[in-house]
């Protein structure tokens, strides 16, 4: 028997700081005073009515305390004055220093990652350019958990040298959340979805027939408006077009200037199916069959009640299109995209049960229908249930997945399995020792005796494995990869 692989720490390691903040909306509870204006109109008629050399002031105050924590402060107040405009009725000729006043009254900021920033995926970058031979530049993302433990998705950059030294990129000390607009809807997929949630009732069903093949939210809205739940002669309820709403709301495109940093762009969480965080993306640098290069990341949105299984694609890290998976495979956390297709269908790792580990096939990103259990758990430090740590890594002698167990007083440990090359749903090799457990100096956290990872990479001969910590940080180990197979195959 081989011996198990040496586990290098290096000593990168990556912690939430309280300073780094998104600008948000602030809109004061809408209770409605005396039957007349609600708290919003209350408060705009207060900014409305200060003298003009009290505003300047005002906002005079408000540009020194913040223009130093956003990248362009007067941009943000006017986003801010224009979410809330519509729902008021200002005069035509406010000045400017008013308008960005009303933008300050209504906007706060929020600390992404006072509470942690974990569970990392890493893939190498499309920039390559500028680099030495042997480097490989890499992108990481991040969970970022903030007040209320609400989880969104952040960026981080670095370089892997050619003597297996690795370094991260100083973030910028600014932070933004992207421009959200809304896709193009499918009715087929929206029934499709409705039906996997056991959801597709006739009210459903007359709902959909409403709508064409094609809309867009604002179409769905319109029909949302117009109906008349009393009318005897549809079954249509609350119940069924808040559903809809919820579904549809979870597919949108949000981007960010090119003119930002990477660290810099935060996407956080928007629609109602998100409204308790963005979990666990697990990135993929998918190459199709022409050679064309997307990347992919699943994730779990989290609103607080049930989970909905998310797929982001990218090509620049800018604009990200985000969309819901379906299928009856489709249903749990933790679904990773092998990075190129096996005849002809796309490949993913899967949890359905939520404690085992599966292969799902398709010929349709979105749609996971077709499945095969590939391990369950057996020894000791995964008896409570099994899962992968990101998308497989294309060897020469298999797939490698890094796996993660939970065994006695819920504590997280790493594995690896070796799935064939041609026929991943076959195991070829597996350790029957933790790969990478918790080190004394990383029990300790938010949540104890936790190490989880969401995506590794190979570079130069080593799997670089970036991995969470006790829900606090962040941190990363490289293992010889030659030395790692070499034991799955002759455990």
């Amino acid at each position: 028997m081989s011996s198990l692989p040496v586990v290098r720490h290096h000593d990168l390691r990556i912690v939430g700081d309280p300073a780094r903040v998104v600008a948000k909306p602030f809109l004061p509870g809408e209770q409605i005073f005396g039957g007349g204006p609600s708290r919003i109109e209350v408060v705009a008629r207060r900014i409305l009515a200060m003298p003009e050399h009290q505003v300047a002031e005002t906002l005079e105050a408000v540009t020194a305390n913040f223009a130093l924590r956003h990248r362009n402060l007067k941009a943000v107040l006017d986003k801010s004055h224009a979410l809330v405009a519509h729902r008021l009725d200002l005069p035509a000729d406010l000045s400017d220093q008013r308008r960005s006043l009303i933008g300050a009254y209504f906007t706060h900021e929020y600390s992404i990652e006072a509470a942690a920033l974990s569970n990392p995926s890493v893939v190498a970058g499309p920039d390559q350019s500028g680099l030495d031979p042997g480097q490989t530049r890499f992108i990481m993302s991040l969970r970022a958990i903030g007040e209320g433990h609400i989880s969104s998705i952040q960026f981080r950059s670095g370089v892997m040298g050619a003597d297996r030294a690795i370094s991260l990129e100083p973030p910028s000390r600014f932070a933004m959340t992207g421009n959200r607009t809304p896709r193009m809807l499918d009715r087929g997929f929206l029934a499709a979805k409705l039906d996997d949630m056991g959801a597709l009732n006739a009210g459903a069903r007359q709902a959909l027939d409403r709508l064409g093949l094609e809309f867009t939210m604002a179409d769905l809205e319109t029909m949302i408006s117009g109906l008349d739940y009393d009318h005897p002669d549809h079954d249509i309820s609350i119940n069924t077009t808040r559903t809809l709403h919820w579904l549809a709301s979870s597919n949108y495109w949000v981007s960010f200037p090119a003119s930002t940093e990477l660290s810099e762009r935060v996407i956080f969480p928007a629609g109602p199916t998100e409204s308790h965080g963005m979990e666990d993306l697990r990135l993929v640098r998918f190459v199709d069959d022409d050679g064309q290069v997307t990347y992919y990341g699943t994730y779990t949105a989290f609103d607080g009640h049930q989970i909905l299984p998310q797929l982001l694609a990218t090509t620049d890290f800018v604009s990200f299109e985000v969309s819901t998976l379906y299928g009856e495979s489709a249903q749990n956390k933790g679904i990773a995209l092998f990075p190129r297709k096996l005849d002809g269908h796309f490949v993913a790792l899967g949890r359905n049960d939520n404690m085992n580990n599966y292969v799902m096939t398709s010929t349709d990103v979105h749609v996971w229908r077709r499945t095969n259990k590939i391990q369950e758990p057996k020894q000791p430090w995964e008896l409570i249930q099994l899962g992968n740590c990101g998308s497989p890594l294309e060897t020469e002698a298999g797939w490698l997945v890094i796996t993660h167990g939970v065994g006695p007083f819920r504590r997280y440990t790493l594995g690896a399995l070796l799935l064939d090359l041609d026929d991943p749903h076959r195991v070829i090799g597996h350790l029957s020792e933790p790969l990478l457990a918790p080190i004394m100096e990383e029990r300790d956290g938010y949540v104890p005796n936790v190490v989880y990872s969401c995506g590794s990479m190979i570079h130069n001969g080593q799997l670089v494995l970036p991995y969470g910590f006790a829900d606090v940080g962040t941190s990363l180990a490289t293992v010889d990869l030659d030395a790692l197979v070499n034991r799955l195959l002759d455990p």
